[in-house]
């Protein structure tokens, strides 16, 4: 099932502006994402979902005029922590003892992480962050196809512009990519009914037994 869904979905280049997806399909979606693994459970990254049209006619002009930004439903903009600090680790921590307890092999290991995190340079903590969100956006895609929602996933933007946009800068953020939710315009799309073309198996997977 996994498998038929993820060669039925493609990255949609044209989208149906008539056609909107239901709220509690994208929550499931959002859902799906929020339970992505992260390293230590740090979660160092945000969704930001837009749907104001108004928004999003701006994002769709700091993403070189892209049509699926305001002809799908919603635009998924994953922002990363812009560094790891003292404060969002101990957030939590405080997290985990509520939930699980406290305990002294949990304050040990965040201790050892803050060590190895905080005053590291605030690039590479970022870097680090960009790569947790990528894992959540590889969920949102996937999620996505099991509710038969296209899904387009983008780098082609400017996370500058976005960050000025969505006033992410002020929280501590930096948008690292986007994904936009809609349904495809089998009409008008170059790339739908097209063969998905990936490597063979054996060209692709090296096995070391």
């Amino acid at each position: 099932m996994l498998n038929e869904r993820l060669n039925w979905r493609y990255a949609t280049k044209k989208m149906d502006p008539s056609k909107v997806v239901a709220q509690d399909k994208l929550d499931r979606i959002l859902e799906a994402v929020r339970l992505a693994p992260t390293s230590s459970g740090l979660q160092p990254f945000e969704v930001i979902v837009v749907k104001n049209a108004e928004v999003r006619a701006k994002l769709r002009d700091a993403a070189y005029g892209q049509s699926q930004i305001t002809d799908g439903s919603a635009v998924l903009v994953f922002a990363a922590w812009d560094n790891y600090t003292e404060a969002r680790i101990d957030d939590v921590v405080a997290m985990n003892e509520a939930q699980r307890g406290e305990s002294d092999a949990l304050t040990a290991y965040f201790t050892n992480l803050k060590s190895n995190y905080v005053g590291r340079d605030a690039e590479i903590n970022f870097e680090h962050a960009a790569r947790q969100a990528y894992i959540g956006l590889g969920l949102a895609v996937t999620a996505a196809a099991f509710e038969e929602v296209d899904a387009t996933p983008m780098e082609g933007f400017d996370p500058a512009k976005f960050d000025e946009i969505l006033g992410l800068s002020l929280r501590g953020l930096k948008s690292v990519a986007v994904v936009a939710i809609g349904y495809r315009d089998a009409d008008g799309d170059w790339l739908a009914g097209a063969t998905k073309v990936r490597r063979p198996m054996d060209q692709f997977v090296t096995l070391v037994e």
